[in-house]
């Protein structure tokens, strides 16, 4: 799957600049909180997949709600690309091997490296995993997009309602 993602940064863009200016802060200033929103979306989606409650018989939330929170990753993902200036006209989703909560295990490991490095290449390396553990979770590049236009006009609102 590719997933194109140019136009999605500038809509992410103009999002964090007006959070930034209602809020006070700096891209700077909230790239470690930034950094810990990916983990804790990355967190809520897996919540919502239930792939790890061997515990469990109930099944997944319904797809809206995976597709909700797989959007928040994907708000933060854009985020801190914007960070490194990427211009990046879409990336494709990496294949992942074995279970959805080894793919889950895996994207926080390079989430990690990220973080570490802050550089081009492991940022994509991210990314393009996010995008396979979509693939893996039934979603195509379509529904990503839709969905993240949905929320980033959701954070919108919010804003306008001083969330």
């Amino acid at each position: 799957m590719e997933c194109k993602i140019n136009d999605l940064y500038e809509l992410q863009e103009a999002l964090d600049d007006r959070i930034f200016e209602q809020h006070g802060v700096t891209r700077a200033d909230t790239m470690t909180r930034r950094q810990l929103a990916l983990l804790v979306e990355i967190s809520e989606l897996a919540k919502e997949t239930r792939c790890f409650k061997f515990w469990s018989n109930k099944g997944p939330s319904a797809q809206d709600v995976i597709l909700e929170e797989y959007a928040d990753g994907v708000h933060f993902l854009l985020s801190l690309g914007i960070d490194l200036k990427d211009e990046s006209e879409s990336l494709s989703a990496m294949e992942i091997e074995g279970s959805k909560h080894e793919a889950f295990l895996m994207i926080y490991e390079l989430a990690n490296e990220f973080f570490k490095h802050c550089s081009l290449k492991s940022y994509h390396t991210l990314f393009e995993a996010y995008l396979g553990l979509g693939v893996k979770l039934g979603l195509h590049a379509d529904m990503i997009r839709e969905y993240y236009f949905k929320k980033n006009q959701k954070n919108h609102d919010r804003q306008n309602a001083n969330y």
